[in-house]
């Protein structure tokens, strides 16, 4: 079976229409897939800490040398880090704020991106020191902004600090297959808006359609 680490960064609830494509996204899964497993990661109600100093010790310290300090700073990363080892698909469904991520999903990425765990750091590679560790997993990525035009070559693409930041780290979780659904004009509410949640769920239920079935659905 597939497992799917659904992943929500919405400081929203209700009114969120990132929530809403991942819901949509996860609901579409479970009714083709129903014996799959579906991991929730809410960090946008439940952010995770910002790394400190003893998280950073702790991380360049081996195992068997961390204090009771750098072990219990780097908990959550390893629970974190587990959710992400044990998945095939991410479905990753978040705003864009400020034209970048909220940062409770940059605390996410800090805490699961890490030396020696989701990447390695040797500089006998010369100057491409990092390897991811992990491979073989695809992300859903699921957007939603207030304007519009941040896809290549639009109006506000050298403004999209979002969606490529998160391709760019994605390769340190094992990625290496991402789609993307995206809404854009929220703050214009109008007929283009309307237009885009449209096609973005026609997007997130060509996707179901297309994974379930190219992702595994017997363990392997």
């Amino acid at each position: 079976m597939t497992q799917i680490l659904h992943l929500t960064a919405s400081a929203r609830h209700g009114r969120s229409l990132s929530r809403m494509l991942g819901a949509r996204f996860i609901d579409g899964w479970r009714r083709l897939r129903p014996d799959d497993v579906i991991v929730p990661r809410d960090v946008g109600a439940v952010p995770p800490p910002a790394i400190s100093e003893n998280w950073i010790a702790g991380a360049f310290t081996p195992e068997v040398e961390r204090t009771p300090e750098q072990q219990d700073a780097l908990a959550i990363s390893d629970e974190l880090i587990g959710e992400v080892v044990d998945c095939d698909l991410i479905v990753l469904a978040t705003p864009m704020y400020n034209y970048g991520m909220p940062a409770a999903l940059k605390a996410w990425v800090d805490q699961v991106v890490r030396v020696n765990k989701t990447f390695t750091f040797d500089l006998t590679r010369g100057d491409d020191p990092l390897a991811p560790t992990l491979a073989g997993k695809t992300m859903v990525l699921l957007t939603s902004s207030g304007e519009f035009g941040f896809a290549p070559g639009e109006l506000r693409s050298h403004m999209n600090h979002l969606i490529p930041h998160l391709e760019t780290v994605s390769k340190y979780l094992g990625v290496t297959e991402i789609h993307t659904a995206s809404i854009e004009y929220q703050e214009f509410g109008d007929a283009r808006h309307e237009s885009s949640v449209a096609l973005a769920q026609d997007r997130v239920d060509g996707l179901v359609g297309e994974l379930t079935k190219s992702l595994p659905s017997v363990a392997a």
